[in-house]
């Protein structure tokens, strides 16, 4: 009989993760529902990652994962010539309606995060808000933000963490339905040591500070409804669970809110830690 040692030493690898179908589950869950409605209450991120990068009139910008354009916006605000993409083509038309509403000239292009269809160094800053965290093939994505950046460009992202509000959200959802084996969690991106591994190698610097997001809703309730009819991947959460399954997630999401809520009044004021990272080419 073959020791404990010897067992665990041919023990056959973890499967890879199929990372396509995870795409295209993801692809799903985003495209459902109408994420513009929560990434507009995000508005502030953008601008306050703009101003972190220091942004300059007539700065070729790229948004990827641009989502209905939060960092966009920020960006023309700021006379840049700025290209938003995503791959949820409702999410750009969002975008753009934006943009017309408020009389800027943006360039909204259908993109993959992970296969940008653009020249390598086409970009003076590169952004993304809380969008290409969320790509199942996490340094094929960070390899792409580099390789369309100029050198000595920079990178300005916006990521949730893994111990923020948003964080654990999706840790609650991952109890009841576990991420394939193998599959990074988006979290990552907002921990240090994953942004080194990702982009020390070609960067002169990377600069990754806490940073608060405030969710303010009328309720926790009302930010369970919200987040459950427009937020795509708690939504297609719900949508997979059986009755007694989504009142079970229901209470532990409700739960989470409201030891973290702020608000004594009835109201939701609930914090979330993001990391604001400015990353600098060589």
């Amino acid at each position: 009989m073959a020791s404990p040692a010897t067992a665990t030493a041919t023990a056959p690898p973890a499967p890879a993760p199929d990372l396509t179908a995870l795409k295209t589950r993801q692809q799903a869950a985003w495209s459902s529902g109408n994420y513009a409605i929560v990434g507009s209450t995000l508005q502030i991120v953008g601008e306050e990652l703009c101003e972190a990068l220091d942004l300059r009139s007539g700065s070729k910008v790229l948004d990827v994962a641009a989502g209905n354009g939060m960092a966009s916006l920020a960006a023309a605000r700021r006379w840049c010539d700025v290209t938003s993409t995503d791959y949820v083509p409702a999410l750009l038309e969002r975008g753009r309606a934006r943009a017309e509403a408020e009389g800027w000239t943006i360039a909204f292009q259908e993109a993959d995060a992970e296969n940008l269809p653009f020249e390598p160094n086409s970009f003076d800053v590169v952004l993304s808000t809380f969008g290409v965290m969320f790509t199942p093939n996490q340094d094929k994505a960070a390899s792409e933000l580099l390789r369309v950046c100029k050198p000595k460009g920079q990178i300005g992202l916006a990521n949730w963490t893994p111990d923020g509000f948003i964080g654990q959200v999706f840790k609650t959802l991952g109890k009841y339905l576990p991420p394939p084996p193998g599959a990074k969690s988006p979290a990552l991106w907002g921990t240090r040591a994953r942004l080194t591994e990702m982009f020390d190698a070609e960067a002169s610097s990377v600069r990754a500070e806490s940073r608060v997001f405030n969710f303010r809703y009328r309720s926790p309730e009302h930010f369970l409804e919200v987040f459950k009819t427009f937020y795509g991947p708690v939504l297609k959460a719900f949508a997979a669970l059986d009755p007694a399954k989504q009142e079970e997630l229901h209470d532990d999401l409700h739960a989470l809110i409201v030891r973290m809520n702020r608000a004594t009044n009835g109201a939701m004021v609930v914090p979330s830690e993001y990391f604001e990272i400015v990353i600098t080419k060589r």
